[in-house]
């Protein structure tokens, strides 16, 4: 757990140091910034995409993913937590607090660095790469925090427990996590980090969190083959 632990306080230090130093920034160049932090997201959610090899698996994925999602539907939960929290928490209602919960809840959790990180945290007491997420995830709350606000920092707690539980849960899933799979489901996790630039940019308006159980569907399609 200690790379989940490393990661869920870098994520608070950069928010706190993103919130004190905010206000010097203009409005104007805070939302230019988000745009372009949005398409460098693109670009990484691309990257991350094309190293997938099995496009029917990615494309059921998706499908039967988005699906499960929109009848649970992940966002509207996310949003209603977001909005609770800024009830309790936040002084000033900017409408902002869920955006930023949300929009950092989704870029922290989802990407192949928090699930192979966590697995390797779990099985071998490896947190190199934990460590390394955590100051990619420090530098981005800094910058997120000063543009969407404190709602960055309370998705240090989703943090914390997605990545702790696939930390816990690493032994009992580990015989299903084959090199196949764990490919598979970093492409459908880059997908869904371009849905998430796509919105930052403000082209679209994709329901990203209702996509999450995409991710974790490839371990059940290797039964099918």
């Amino acid at each position: 757990m200690l790379g989940t632990l490393v990661n869920f306080g870098a994520i608070i230090i950069g928010s706190i140091i993103g919130l004190v130093f905010h206000k010097a920034i203009k409005e104007k160049i805070s939302d230019t910034i988000m745009k372009g932090l949005g398409l460098c997201i693109i670009l990484i959610g691309i990257q991350g995409a094309l190293k997938g090899e099995d496009t029917l698996v990615v494309i059921a994925s998706m499908a039967i993913g988005a699906y499960l999602g929109e009848w649970i539907d992940i966002e509207l939960r996310l949003n209603q937590l977001g909005n609770y929290a800024e009830s309790k928490f936040a002084k000033e209602k900017n409408g902002k607090f869920s955006q930023g919960f949300v929009t950092a809840s989704l870029l922290f959790a989802v990407g192949a660095m928090a699930i192979v990180g966590s697995l390797e945290s779990g099985l071998h007491n490896d947190n190199s790469i934990l460590f390394t997420k955590s100051m990619l995830d420090f530098i981005s709350s800094m910058i997120f925090a000063g543009s969407l606000g404190i709602g960055v920092l309370f998705s240090s707690f989703v943090i914390l427990i997605y990545q702790g539980s696939i930390t816990l849960l690493s032994s009992f899933v580990a015989p299903f996590l084959t090199t196949t799979v764990i490919t598979n489901m970093s492409c459908v996790g880059s997908i869904v980090i371009i849905g998430l630039g796509l919105n930052m940019v403000k082209a679209t308006q994709i329901k990203v969190a209702n996509l999450i159980p995409a991710i974790f569907l490839p371990i059940l399609f290797q039964f099918f083959r």
